[in-house]
């Protein structure tokens, strides 16, 4: 991910820079302090004294960019894997979508068009094929096709898609470090100078929210890869980053943190925390009514 670039750096000069490591010389991390639980009211969210239950688990990067399915159960994206995992209210697992090379998050537009984002592997990968995974925005379902993986000069995309969300319109916006358009096209720079994670629509698609670090932006959608009025939508308290987001019914926006869910009404007033027993990455509303919260 590029996160903390101040711009998006040209294709041309993308392919010619190499990545940095991380620093050096850091002692063992001290153990993490006690999570305060208690889930309070918030007034048509949650009612106070809530629990989390957990459903599924496995180890790796297994369970990204999740998205209700028509079923009642959710979707995830499984980059360790290669799959797209089908998990039901129950936990019980099937593989929804197999040979999804280096898929990393997902998303389903309102004709029930699957689209993906896939990265290629990182240092230390221990695939036999990760020479052959390429960044890329895919449609995965109900036809397998690559929408773009190259940028509209015809070069080859050299961004690791984080999240993604398709538009309705063949296409899809993505995260990484800046904000992208992928189309037939080829992919295009939607914004520049934000540090980007979590990317989610308002329900009428009028408005695209992008986090940025520590705060969440929005943009007005005149068109596929076409946004106008950029503006700061609200911060994130506590000094957390946000990544994963989704809205309700209602146009709030919930974006999870390291605390927890963050939650706004579409005004980006700051309506409160539903704190999570670890820091949470994505985030979706599925099951009977869309009313469970995964």
């Amino acid at each position: 991910m590029l996160f903390g670039q101040s711009t998006c750096i040209p294709p041309a000069q993308q392919a010619a820079e190499g990545g940095g490591g991380r620093g050096a010389g850091r002692g063992p991390a001290a153990p993490p302090a006690p999570r305060d639980l208690t889930i309070n009211a918030i007034p048509g969210v949650v009612a106070a004294g809530g629990k989390w239950t957990k459903v599924w688990q496995q180890a790796g990067n297994s369970a990204d960019g999740i998205i209700p399915f028509k079923d009642g159960s959710v979707l995830v994206a499984q980059e360790d894997y290669d799959t797209v995992l089908k998990i039901d209210k129950d936990g019980k697992t099937s593989v929804y979508l197999a040979n999804a090379k280096g898929i990393g998050s997902i998303s389903m537009d309102q004709k029930g068009r699957l689209y993906g984002a896939h990265r290629t592997e990182r240092p230390g990968s221990t695939k036999p094929d990760r020479d052959s995974i390429v960044n890329a925005i895919t449609l995965l379902a109900p036809e397998r096709k690559t929408i773009a993986d190259k940028w509209s000069d015809g070069s080859t995309l050299t961004v690791r898609p984080n999240d993604l969300t398709a538009d309705n319109q063949g296409g899809a916006y993505f995260t990484s470090g800046c904000l992208y358009y992928a189309s037939p096209k080829g992919v295009t720079v939607a914004a520049e100078n934000l540090r980007t994670n979590g990317i989610v629509f308002s329900p009428d698609e009028k408005t695209l929210y992008v986090t940025n670090g520590g705060s969440v932006v929005a943009f007005d959608v005149q068109g596929p890869g076409m946004l106008t009025n950029r503006r700061n939508f609200a911060p994130l308290p506590g000094g957390s980053n946000g990544d994963g987001s989704v809205v309700d019914t209602e146009g709030r926006l919930y974006v999870t943190t390291n605390p927890g869910l963050q939650v706004f009404d579409k005004t980006g007033k700051y309506l409160g925390l539903i704190p999570t027993p670890r820091g949470v990455i994505s985030v979706t509303f599925a099951g009977p009514g869309k009313k469970t919260l995964y």
